[in-house]
């Protein structure tokens, strides 16, 4: 289910949280009083001021994307999403669509954090859970990967994360939700979205 954390006590970094400011571009009006309003930042003179080295709290963030989403809709949810890659701390070792897909779920780790902990240690390749997960299954043999994403975070976001990774290293990729599946929106745990390319 979209908007609802898996675990109390969760933290988004700064620069992650920033992809609201980034992603709604001209309405920082509205990122700015809806992410002020959840307690994330400060405004300083009619600006969003947001602590580069902060942590803030899953849940708040959260509580902003519902907001955005009940007044401008999906379509600004997936713009925020498009700008992650931007914003959020990614693996170097991403080099084409599959690897850059697979990343995502590695990145969603290392920009969160549980007990004061990143939820991925890229030392020992620990990874806590709960968050949930962005899958990324290649389907054999086709130019396809199957991607699950089983997170508390909205459809429309996901899709313009997977969206924005996927156009990055295949401009031309089509990455559709699969309405044969369950979905967020309608109260279900995960979503599925299918990349091609």
């Amino acid at each position: 289910m979209q908007f609802k954390a898996f675990e109390p006590d969760i933290e988004v970094n700064a620069p992650t949280v920033s992809a609201i400011i980034a992603g709604l571009g001209f309405f920082n009006n509205i990122s700015r009083r809806y992410l002020s309003q959840a307690g994330i930042g400060r405004v300083v003179d009619k600006k969003l001021v947001l602590q580069p080295e902060h942590w803030y709290s899953q849940e708040a963030w959260l509580l902003a994307f519902e907001n955005i989403a009940r007044q401008i809709g999906d379509r600004a949810l997936f713009n925020i999403g498009m700008t992650i890659p931007s914003n959020a701390h990614f693996p170097p070792w991403a080099v084409d669509i599959q690897s850059g897909v697979r990343s995502i779920d590695i990145a969603y780790h290392l920009n969160h954090r549980k007990n004061g902990l990143p939820m991925f240690n890229a030392e020992t390749q620990v990874m806590l859970e709960g968050i949930g997960h962005y899958g990324c299954q290649p389907v054999s043999g086709q130019n396809e990967i199957l991607c699950v994403c089983n997170n508390p975070y909205p459809c429309a976001f996901d899709r313009g994360i997977i969206s924005a990774m996927a156009k990055k290293f295949e401009p031309e990729a089509l990455i559709v939700h699969d309405d044969a599946k369950e979905c967020r929106k309608n109260g279900a745990d995960s979503c599925t979205y299918r990349v091609y390319w």
